[in-house]
């Protein structure tokens, strides 16, 4: 039996199946799109999703609160588990504070019991790569002290690079002024943003035209990586319904590094709803986001 539960929450945007296989627990968060609340449950399938997000269909998205936590620990607590959960960033949501909350509610409920709520300062696939790093030191038969411990050493050298295609659902999140937008969209300007240290969403440059946007991000991760560079083995990629580009980033990266794993997954809802369809990300270890 485990003696530990790694949780999280799915902005992680890690595909079902890799929660399943390593019985990685999950909260998730549930949107609005055409007056419409969506859950786990009832989830739009992507393509569908990102369909209506291009007919014009503006979402909205709820943080995680703490009761929903509550709902995914408890059950691993009565079981005997305690809980390394990592958290969606900080700097992006209420979700760390609410995951804190729930946490300290049933420290008091199940004190013989522990539980450590870390924030990744990451999103989607990002934070994701965390989790997949920390599931790989759990099964490997670290504690959970020394796997929170690497989370904490080593969430800083997460990096995230992505581009989206669309001003205008950036502009809607407040991220982009409504000039920025509209100039950018008539000349084609596309920018490129990473998530910084702590762990907010911050625009790092721009270019003219889709490839060089794709280009980009591989250029940034040359930049990036420094001393990962001769261990850099895996990388991560989440797209907004664009597989075909987020394969051609894993394309140019896989020329230069010896990369054996990849994750390519969608964006999902509760961050597809800010950047938009089109939206490609690439995540790697690195000496610097």
């Amino acid at each position: 039996m485990d003696e530990y539960i790694i949780t999280t929450d799915n902005n992680s945007d890690l595909p079902e199946s890799f929660y399943q296989e390593h019985r990685v627990g999950c909260t998730y968060l549930s949107y609005s799109i055409d007056d419409r609340m969506y859950t786990k449950d009832s989830f739009l399938p992507t393509k569908e999703f990102y369909a209506k997000m291009r007919g014009g269909a503006m979402p909205t998205t709820a943080q995680v609160n703490p009761e929903s936590v509550r709902e995914l620990m408890e059950p691993y607590l009565i079981e005997g588990k305690d809980i390394l959960h990592i958290a969606f960033s900080s700097g992006l949501s209420g979700t760390y504070n609410n995951s804190r909350i729930a946490a300290e509610e049933l420290a008091e409920k199940y004190p013989q019991r522990k539980i450590l709520v870390l924030d990744s300062l990451c999103a989607s696939l990002g934070q994701g790569l965390l989790i997949y790093y920390a599931v790989k030191l759990k099964e490997g038969g670290k504690s959970m002290e020394e796997t929170a411990n690497w989370v904490m050493s080593h969430r800083k050298h997460l990096v995230h690079l992505f581009t989206v295609d669309d001003l205008n659902h950036l502009h809607r999140g407040g991220r982009v002024s409504k000039t920025t937008a509209i100039v950018g969209g008539m000349l084609s300007i596309k920018p490129v943003l990473h998530v910084d240290d702590k762990g907010k969403l911050v625009s790092i440059g721009k270019v003219r035209g889709r490839k060089k946007s794709l280009q980009a991000l591989v250029d940034g991760m040359q930049e990036r990586i420094g001393s990962y560079a001769s261990e850099c083995d895996t990388i991560f990629i989440s797209h907004g319904d664009c597989e075909e580009d987020a394969r051609y980033v894993e394309k140019k990266v896989r020329e230069l590094y010896p990369i054996r794993t990849v994750i390519v997954n969608d964006v999902g809802a509760t961050i597809g709803a800010h950047s938009g369809p089109g939206t490609v990300a690439l995540f790697f270890l690195g000496d610097r986001r």
